[in-house]
């Protein structure tokens, strides 16, 4: 330890001159305290007889706790106060805002409170590192009094209000972080003023202003900030309006993340002349248009991710001469044409996403050139190729969700995939792992004439074939409309589930509170949600850790997928990536028909019985004879009927369904899950009727079970003389 007759100047933890004495330091070797109080700090007769005094980083991570005391207000030579990452409560003691000599401040990773107020003291101030800590309030217009600051972190906070123009009074700062917080710009104008304030700061070099609510524009003196500025951080701040062209100024520029806002329009062009750029991310904004082909004069892109917007056109062939690229995403957008072969020249590629798109065309077998790949996420293809068996680096493969037809390849990396890279496609083939059926000869060899020839005389044939169903099936509109009949059809024609972000679900869910818990399933949990545009939904969770999540989720999409019936679940979204998957659905105000059944505040009505059994018959009808794939639900029970607002009952929960298609039989499936319900005995004859009808339904043998049709048939009989009795039966 240094030695001083009047200062602290630590450089071992334990070892104190002058400390309080409700302050301990605890480590594993005990608890040492910390002494007498404060009583001859900073009592010289003349501060100009002290010594420089430094409370430094050797106190870093020795967990101390409590307050900081007021006494260090006395320590008038003070220059380095070091305390982070400790356990310190309470708020920063205004006693320190009043040391001039003060240049270092290091309070990070603590718990501390309260608001900042630099006052007019702090004019030799350099560092200030404040991040992860509870500091509330706004920032002060004051802090330009510390004009001197090069470090200024104040993220990780809850500092609220408008971000003060002052801030460009700091004219040496070279590193801002506000991020984490709840931050705007000024709501008296669309353009973020602050940033054209920071444009006087001319040795600026990074910028983080990510969470926080700014809901501005970016005006277009962004492109005026320091020639030396390399990063900016702005991702999930709700900026709209377009991307500004003045961005292509920045020609030092490293990093720009601008992912999860509202951002619209196209890409600027003249992002071309961020010559040094390594990294741009624009995922999950609003952009349209197609891809500029000024990207390809990025000779230094690292990565790029584009995902989630509405881009349009073709994947610019240039794209394959940026051989800096490692990483490329550019899914779910509306991209068309084929994938460029140039793309296929990129030998260092280590990530590639072009899932969700409208992509055609064959992938080559030059893809094993990408030999550093451990991610590839494709999509709209229609085989896969045997070279994919060559790119002996790759960890994962996302196939699935397409139109592909083909054998699915067993050497090289696939042996360690599972059958989740290859869910919802048409016509694979393969090894038993993946869950597909076996490939025949005619599927692993196409290449004589004979099979060339099968092949047509098969297409011609399907011509036939659709030609005639064409006929039938006008034939039988004709027959139906002459039948006039009224009755509103089941099936609702409704539009594909929207992708939802991951982040607008942390949000929607209030970070999954337990406040909004649902319910918990044997695969994870449904929690109610409120997305931005005021739908209230419920979001189903899969929980990842099980294996049975990833084969209920591959089923439940299999599912809702295809099939759309007034009395099953809505799906409106989903939300899908490797460590997260959840089904977002339509909320059912009413709950369950088993908190309906059991709950003693709960009564239904023997009318409202019937219609729910009628509403879950109609739903099972469906399932079996209204769709040309036929689905058993295998776990139909109480808990699993939902009862919307108007107590129209809906079926849910489709994760260990079992899907027949063409040719398969029903007749001799078991029981897989949930013995069936049956009401309470009563003594009226339509009690028995309905007892009758259900132990039809629970013949042991399954060819002697009455099908759906006639169960719906049946329980519309029970129901016409029922309607008299309405409300007068519980």
């Amino acid at each position: 330890m240094w030695e001083s007759s009047s200062a602290i100047l630590v450089h071992q933890p334990f070892q104190w001159i002058h400390t309080q004495r409700n302050w301990r330091i605890e480590a594993a070797g005990g608890t040492v305290p910390w002494g007498q109080q404060f009583d001859s700090i900073g009592t010289g007769s003349k501060r100009e007889e002290q010594e420089e005094v430094i409370i430094d980083q050797s106190l870093l991570r020795v967990l101390l706790a409590g307050q900081i005391p007021r006494e260090f207000g006395k320590l008038y030579t003070l220059v380095e106060l070091g305390l982070g990452s400790n356990s310190l409560v309470g708020s920063i003691p205004a006693q320190i805002f009043n040391i001039t000599t003060l240049q270092n401040i290091g309070l990070q990773s603590n718990n501390l409170s309260g608001s900042l107020d630099f006052g007019n003291g702090f004019v030799n101030l350099e560092y200030v590192d404040l991040n992860s800590n509870h500091l509330d309030g706004a920032i002060p217009a004051s802090i330009s009094n510390a004009s001197n600051i090069f470090h200024l972190d104040i993220s990780r906070n809850k500092l609220s209000g408008v971000i003060p123009n002052s801030l460009g009074d700091l004219r040496f700062l070279q590193n801002l972080e506000i991020s984490h917080n709840n931050l705007r710009s000024d709501p008296s104008t669309s353009e973020m003023n602050f940033i054209t304030a920071l444009t006087n700061c001319k040795y600026l070099v990074k910028l983080g202003l990510d969470y926080n609510p700014l809901e501005g524009t970016f005006p277009g003196s962004v492109g005026n900030l320091s020639y030396s500025v390399e990063r900016i951080y702005a991702y999930d701040c709700e900026l709209k309006a377009n991307i500004p062209d003045s961005f292509g100024n920045l020609s030092n520029l490293l990093l720009l993340n601008v992912a999860g806002n509202n951002l619209m329009g196209p890409i600027p062009d003249t992002l071309g002349g961020m010559q040094n750029v390594q990294a741009l991310n624009f995922q999950d904004n609003l952009l349209t248009g197609p891809l500029p082909e000024n990207l390809c004069d990025l000779k230094n892109l690292y990565g790029l991710s584009l995902s989630q917007n509405t881009i349009s056109g073709a994947i610019p062939s240039c794209l394959g001469n940026v051989t800096s690229l490692r990483y490329l995403y550019i899914a779910r957008n509306v991209l068309n044409s084929g994938i460029p072969s140039s793309l296929w020249n990129l030998k260092d590629l280590i990530e590639l996403n072009l899932s969700s798109n409208s992509l055609s065309g064959f992938l080559p077998p030059e893809i094993q050139n990408l030999k550093a790949a451990t991610l590839i996420d494709i999509s709209a293809n229609r085989f896969i190729p045997k070279s994919f068996e060559n790119l002996q680096y790759l960890q994962g493969i996302n196939l699935s969700f397409n139109n592909l037809r083909g054998e699915i390849p067993t050497a090289g990396p696939f042996r360690n995939l599972t059958s989740q890279s290859f869910m919802s496609n048409d016509a694979f083939c393969g090894a038993p792992q993946f869950l597909v059926p076996p490939c025949s000869n005619s599927q692993t060899h196409d290449s004589s004439r004979k099979k060339r020839l099968l092949v047509v005389y098969v297409l011609l044939g399907a011509v036939a074939a659709v030609i005639t169903s064409i006929s039938l099936t006008v034939i039988f509109l004709i027959y139906r409309r002459k039948k006039k009949v009224t009755r509103t059809p089941d099936l609702q024609l409704t539009p594909a589930p929207a992708r939802i972000s991951y982040y607008e679900l942390l949000r929607a869910t209030n970070g999954y509170a337990e406040s909004n818990l649902l319910g918990i399933g044997s695969c994870g949990s449904i929690y109610k949600g409120i997305l931005n545009d005021g739908t209230v939904v419920a979001v189903k969770v899969f929980n990842l850790r099980l294996e049975i999540a990833f084969k209920s989720f591959q089923v439940e999409c299999e599912v809702f997928r295809n099939l759309r019936h007034r009395n099953l679940t809505k799906v409106i979204g989903s939300c899908t990536n490797d460590e997260f998957k959840a089904l977002v659905l339509e909320y059912m105000s009413n709950g369950s028909l088993e908190k309906w059944l059991y709950a003693e505040n709960h009564v239904l009505d023997m009318l409202q019985r019937l219609n729910i059994m009628l509403d879950v018959a109609h739903a099972l009808e469906y399932l079996h004879y209204g769709y040309t794939t036929q689905v058993v639900h295998c776990d139909l029970k109480p808990s699993n009927i939902l009862l919307d607002e108007y107590m129209v009952a809906h079926v849910s929960d489709f994760g260990i369904a079992k899907l027949f298609g063409e040719g398969e039989s029903v007749l001799h499936t078991k029981t897989l899950a949930t013995l069936v319900y049956i009401a309470p005995a009563e003594k009226q004859d339509f009690v028995l009727q309905i007892l009758e009808l259900a132990l039809k339904c629970c013949t042991e043998h399954s060819t002697d079970r009455i099908n759906m049709k006639d169960v719906v048939a049946s329980l519309e009989r029970i129901k016409r003389p029922l309607q008299k009795f309405s409300g007068k039966f519980t």
